[in-house]
This record gives structure tokens, C-alpha cells and sequence, in this order.
């Protein structure tokens, strides 16, 4: 019996329609309908059966995806479908779409470049009876003008620019959504209207989405992407393929957008090496200045890199000149799993201790998990209700041997120190844990104040059905049948931070424990529910609370205090110089140079092939992984062509102005996660931006190997003490 014939998919789609579309803001009754009545199934891989109602893109062939549905469901929606509607789309896919537009509309015409989609997603609508729509094959961008004009076009893969035909075969009165970006990652999704013979644009917000590739989008040229030159657009004047607006307040923003952009450039220009701050992000990813052949800018990177052959031993005194007197340094990471990373973090993370005075290591993991390691590592008094550490996916990323080791160096390190106060201590600066942050300031409460522990147990009580998931929350809290929690979580810290003084004078570092659990359970609560509506809020509310979880600490151990960070790349480089920065996005990097200027260090980490431990989706199995070798267009190919196998980069002050000029132009870089996804990597796994602004160093290894998980019989045993964190 096939396994997918167990699942039930009505249930799975029922489920998606109302938690992934509707509680997400698509009201439109058709088109809900319509998602309700397609098998999603039946449009992917019969492998990926099972996943068909994640809201996710699934791989379907010739490198292509099939849309997330709740994308689907929004383009269909901004199209304004009428029953009588002629509709034309770009991209068939695998038809998954053109199904749904074709409950919408009467007649769907798509049109698909790729012979083999065509045949399959023919084949498919003749079987599943979806009689009125046609797939036809040919250049989408050049649209399909024998039944042209369409009431409605919808395009399922981003452009530079519009179209001109597709505005040419756009009928009066007719709607055109298209995602277009000045580069093949960074997408907004806009509406455009035929009215009167003008067109009118409306932004809808960023997405991501395959290249446009043909005679008016994307050409592919030796690994990479150009936008196509492009004809006038047809009896509308304007510049060659700009559609023309009549919207007065479109044209005034567009014009204080171009204004503010000139001003940051005038006003704050390039200080030494360092990125302009608050540089607008279009102004970041746009460079007039063609990229240099590869293998000259390998060469640059050959002639620049500092070599080194064995981690453990390589001279790091040149590297540690150049951060100098920084406060703040952040060591970066490619992925979360790779065991160069970790240990050349840990490397350094020793020196920075030992000859830099640091005294602060912040890690991109729980604050209540790393609380446990600190007081490992500091011979503090352990909690007597204290779980294992780190259980929650992903696992690895933190339970693995190569932190195991760093851990032991700091304890032994700390107790050859007779002064406490000099100590490094070991943080976490995540939301995500929810439900043991209320355990523990509850716990601090009945120990220091039972009755303002009673309070706060009624108050969290509104959270208490969604602490073991609490995605579950930001999913409820979208519709008005749930009470949000924010005003009972936040009266909770305000009390709190009200009693400090009394609190702490019995143990400041207890209190400190506490009050920052209670922030995690705001900003938890925030961070949850903002996640639900798809924009870059959610991200940005983490990277905010990480980056005051780190200002905290410092401002805890006193002026003198430093701080070395292991983060991910997404994290510690400046969002400013990334795509990152053109969706609205900003990180902790962004917000460390912002605050210390030259007083921060950020280190970026690179490879180009070998393992990594990572999972297929969330909450799945560790998997060892082979990691891909780098894109023709990524930074990554171009160290990798350097020929050097492992190297510093120093990119704030390099020696040769050359390689500077030839690093800024915008190029791809990878960043693989706690998933990896090496079918659809350039979709999932890249993304663009300015290397010499992202980071003042770069530490890159050509080939490298996964980490290594700890297992039970590592973490237990007559050697190691009782409160040893990593006990299972």
C-alpha cells in the first residue's frame, strides 16, 4: 500500500485554509474556496506528498518550485477575480496555480518555458478534470498574445522590471501581480492597473520567488543573472519598461525615498573601511561598477589571505592587532553545524579571554539553557530543579563536543581565578524559551516574594495553554476568540524592574536570572505572535531582544566589560549591507555597529563544500548533510578559487584598495541553518549582499565537516560533577 494513501490530506488542507491562509489575512471567500478545493498533493512529487500542506515551496523539477500556498492564495486574491475573468499566467509549475485561478475565472491561460513541466502539468489538469485551463509552452515574459488581451495576469517568478508585453496584453480595466527586484533575490510583489490608458502600481510587500528568466526579465550568463534590455512600453511614454503612475503620493514617497538615499550617502559617507550607517539597502545593492572577472578577484583574495594550516595552532596576534580596543566582537558562523566554526570560535574566543580582558561569552542559544552552562563554568550554585540543557530542536547546535570542550577550557580557566567578579560567564540571548523562562521567574518569585509569585502565576495563567507550543499562540492570538497576554506579561517585569533594588540586594545575580526570563516571556509573547503575519517584525523583535539581552550584560559587569558573540552570519553581519536591509530587516550586527562604531569587530565565517549537521524541516531528525559546492556567483566560489584551503581575510583595512573595490560589488552568499535544503539552495539557502560591509573580517575553510553530537554516554558518568550542564 502506498504510505501517502494513510494521510489524511482533507483534514491537512482543511487545516492549512484556515490556519496558514485565513488567519493570516486573505478574506476573500472564492479563494479560499478554491484552496479548499484543489489537492495540493497532486501538484508535487508523490515523495513530498506528505508535505503538501506545509507552507512551504516544495521542489518539483528542472529547479523549479511550486509556490507556498499562502503566496498562491494572496496573489489570486490581489488579482480581483470575476467568474467571467480571462486570466493569463506565467510560470505554470507544476499547475498547482493555474487550478486555483481556474475556480476564479472563467478561462486560465499559462504559459511554462520548460517542455517537460508542460507535459507533466498537461497531463495532470486532463486527469484531475481542470478542463478550462490551457498550458502552453513558450517565453512567459513575452506573455501569449494569440488570446491576448487578459482581464487579469499573474506572474509566478520575479523580474527586474515589468514586462512590457505583459502590459501590452493587460485589457482595460485588468489587474497584473508580478514580483520584481533589482536582483534575482530581492523581490517585491506589485500590483499593477490598466485604467484609462495609464498604468497604476501598488506595492504589496517583498517575497521570493525563481528568476523571470527570458526576453524581457532575467538572462542567464555563465552561472548568473542580467536583466534583459527592454523596449518602451507600448503607446504609454516613459522610460524604456517603466510603466507610468498617476499616483501623486507613490510619486512624492518615491521621490523622499531617492532624496534620503543621496543624503545618507552625502551626509554619512564610508568612515575608514566601515559601511555607512543607516544606508539605505537599494543604495547598498546597487553598484554601477561591473564585477571583475572571477579568477582576478580570486587572485586579489590569494594575494591578501593569511593563511593558516592547523586551527588550534595558527598565530591569531595579526588578527587580534586589528580588533584592537573593541568592546564587542561577533564571530560568525556559515551554518549551524559545522565543527570549523565552532572550534575556531572557541579558539579565539580563549585569546580574546586571555590577552583581551573579555569577560562576556553570548551565544545564539536560550537564556535559561546558558544560564545553566554559566553557573557550570562560574561554580555557582545550581538550581535543585534545574532539566538537562539544551532538548529543544536543534539539538546539535549547542549539545555537540566541540562546545563541550570550549565549556571545559572555561571552567578550568575561571577556577584559576581568585577573584570572582573576573570570571567569564557564558549567556544566551534567544526568545524562544518560553515556557521554562515562566518556570523560572516563578521560581524566583517564591523564593524572594510569594506573594508577587501568586500574581504573576495568575497573570502568565493567560500563556499557560500554549507554553509547551507556543507557536500555537501567535496562531490564536490572530483571530479575536483569544485574548492576547501582552499587558499580563509585561505588568509582571514592570513590577519587577519597580522592585529591583529590593530584589537584588539579597542576590544581584539571581535577580538578573530572573528579570531577564521575564523579558524572554514578553518578548516570546510579541515574537510568537508577530511570526504569524509573514512579515519581518518577528525577526526583527528577536534580533532587537538579542542585541538588549547583550547591552544588558554589559552594562551588568560594569564599563570595563567586554563581550565576544557566536551567532550565525544572518546575525553578526551588518543587515544593512544585505538584502536583509531592502525587506526591512535589521540584525544584531547592525545594531552593535550602530551603537559602537569602531569599537565593534564583526567576523564573518565562509565554506564551500564538505558535511554539515542539519535536519530536512523543522523539529526533524539531525541528518549529516554534503554541503554543495559554492554558486558560480557567490563570494564562496571566489575564495574557493583562491586555491588557499583555509585563510583570515581582513576586509575593514585590507592592504590593497583593489580588493575592497572588487568585493563591493554585490554578490550571492550562502547561509545554511538548522535546515539545509541542498535540491532548492539558491532559492532557500542565498541570499545578496556587500562583503567588505558586512564584516570587517572574513575566516574562510574550503572543505569542512559536520559537528559532532554529544551522546548519553558522553554527557554522564562517575567523572564529571553532578551539576555538569550537559547532563541527559
Amino acid at each position: 500500500m502506498n504510505a501517502t494513501t494513510a494521510i489524511d490530506f482533507k483534514k491537512l488542507r482543511d487545516e492549512m485554509v484556515s490556519r496558514q491562509i485565513a488567519a493570516r489575512g486573505v478574506r476573500d471567500p472564492r479563494v479560499l474556496e478554491a484552496l479548499w478545493t484543489v489537492p495540493r498533493e497532486a501538484f508535487v512529487p508523490e515523495r513530498l506528498a506528505e508535505l503538501a500542506y506545509d507552507d512551504t515551496p516544495l521542489p518539483i523539477g528542472e529547479e523549479q518550485t511550486i509556490s507556498q500556498p499562502y503566496v498562491v492564495a494572496l496573489m489570486a486574491e490581489a488579482l480581483e477575480l470575476r467568474p467571467e475573468d480571462r486570466v493569463l499566467e506565467i510560470g505554470a509549475g507544476s499547475g498547482y496555480a493555474a487550478a486555483v485561478l481556474s475556480r476564479l475565472a472563467r478561462e486560465v491561460w499559462t504559459v511554462e518555458r520548460h517542455e517537460s513541466l508542460v507535459r507533466e502539468a498537461r497531463e495532470r489538469m486532463a486527469r484531475l478534470g481542470y478542463s478550462n485551463v490551457r498550458v502552453v509552452q513558450g517565453d512567459g515574459t513575452l506573455g501569449w498574445p494569440e488570446h491576448a488581451p487578459y482581464d487579469a495576469i499573474v506572474v509566478a517568478a520575479g523580474g527586474p522590471e515589468v514586462p512590457p508585453a505583459l502590459l501590452d496584453q493587460l485589457a482595460e480595466g485588468g489587474r497584473l501581480v508580478i514580483p520584481v527586484g533589482p536582483d534575482v533575490r530581492t523581490q517585491n510583489l506589485v500590483r499593477v492597473r490598466r485604467k484609462d490608458g495609464k498604468v497604476l502600481r501598488e506595492d504589496l510587500g517583498p517575497v521570493r520567488f525563481v528568476p523571470l528568466i527570458g526576453a524581457q526579465g532575467w538572462r542567464e550568463e555563465g552561472g548568473g543573472f542580467t536583466a534583459a534590455p527592454q523596449a518602451p512600453v507600448a503607446d504609454l511614454g516613459g522610460r524604456p519598461g517603466e510603466p507610468v503612475t498617476e499616483d501623486p503620493v507613490a510619486e512624492a514617497r518615491a521621490g523622499e525615498a531617492a532624496r534620503a538615499a543621496e543624503a545618507a550617502l552625502e551626509v554619512r559617507p564610508v568612515s575608514g573601511m566601515l559601511a555607512p550607517a543607516g544606508l539605505p539597502a537599494g543604495v547598498v545593492l546597487s553598484h554601477p561598477r561591473p564585477a571583475g572577472p572571477p579568477e582576478e578577484v580570486a587572485a586579489l583574495i590569494r594575494e591578501e589571505a593569511q593563511p593558516f594550516t592547523d586551527l588550534e595552532t595558527a598565530d591569531l596576534g595579526a588578527l587580534l592587532e586589528r580588533i584592537g580596543d573593541s568592546r564587542v566582537v561577533l564571530l560568525g558562523e556559515a551554518t549551524h553545524g559545522t565543527s570549523e566554526f565552532y572550534r575556531f570560535r572557541a579558539r579565539l574566543t580563549r585569546e580574546l579571554i586571555l590577552r583581551k580582558g573579555f569577560n562576556i561569552v553570548a551565544v545564539e542559544a536560550d537564556w535559561p539553557d546558558a544560564a545553566r552552562i554559566d553557573r557550570h563554568v562560574r561554580g555557582l550554585k545550581a538550581s535543585s530543579s534545574e532539566d538537562p540543557t539544551f532538548t529543544r530542536f536543534p539539538t546539535w547546535m549547542w549539545r555537540n563536543r566541540e562546545v563541550r570542550d570550549f565549556v571545559h577550557w572555561l571552567r578550568e580557566h575561571n577556577e584559576g581565578l581568585p577573584d570572582p567578579e573576573g570570571k567569564a560567564s557564558f549567556h544566551g540571548l534567544d526568545l524562544y524559551s518560553l515556557y521554562t523562562s515562566i518556570s523560572s521567574v516563578l521560581r524566583y518569585l517564591e523564593g524572594v516574594d510569594p506573594e508577587a509569585a501568586q500574581v504573576a502565576r495568575l497573570r502568565y495563567g493567560c500563556l499557560t495553554p500554549w507554553e509547551r507550543d507556543p507557536a500555537l499562540y501567535g496562531r490564536a492570538a490572530l483571530t479575536s476568540r483569544f485574548a492576547l497576554c501582552e499587558a499580563e506579561v509585561l505588568t509582571t517585569l514592570r513590577e519587577m524592574l519597580d522592585r529591583r533594588m529590593e530584589y537584588a540586594a539579597g542576590d544581584g545575580e539571581s535577580f538578573l536570572d530572573a528579570v531577564q526570563n521575564a523579558r524572554v516571556v514578553a518578548n516570546s509573547e510579541r515574537y510568537y505572535r508577530a511570526m504569524y503575519y509573514g512579515s519581518a517584525e518577528s525577526w526583527n523583535l528577536r534580533d532587537r531582544h538579542m542585541f538588549d539581552t547583550l547591552r544588558m550584560l554589559l552594562g551588568f559587569r560594569g564599563p570595563e566589560a567586554k563581550a565576544v558573540v557566536w551567532e550565525h552570519n544572518s546575525h553578526i553581519g551588518n543587515a544593512a549591507a544585505t538584502e536583509m536591509g531592502a525587506r526591512g530587516e535589521l540584525n544584531v550586527g547592525q545594531l552593535v555597529r550602530d551603537e559602537f562604531q569602531d569599537y565593534a569587530y564583526l567576523i564573518g565565517f565562509g565554506t564551500d563544500h564538505g558535511t554539515v549537521a542539519a535536519a530536512t524541516d523543522w523539529d526533524g531528525e539531525m541528518e549529516v548533510k554534503r554541503v554543495r559546492p559554492a554558486h558560480p556567483e557567490s563570494y564562496e566560489r571566489l575564495c574557493h578559487l583562491s586555491g588557499v584551503p583555509s585563510f583570515l581575510l581582513p576586509l575593514r583595512e585590507p592592504a590593497r584598495s583593489e580588493l575592497r573595490e572588487e568585493l563591493e560589488v554585490p554578490r550571492l552568499e550562502r547561509a545554511i541553518g538548522v535546515i539545509y535544503r541542498p535540491e532548492t539552495e539558491l532559492l532557500s539557502h542565498y541570499f545578496q549582499a556587500v562583503l567588505p560591509w558586512q564584516f570587517d573580517e572574513y575566516v574562510w575553510f574550503d572543505e569542512t565537516r559536520a559537528v559532532t553530537p554529544l551522546g548519553s554516554e558522553e554527557t554522564s558518568g562517575p567523572d564529571l560533577p553532578e551539576t555538569y550542564p550537559f547532563g541527559l
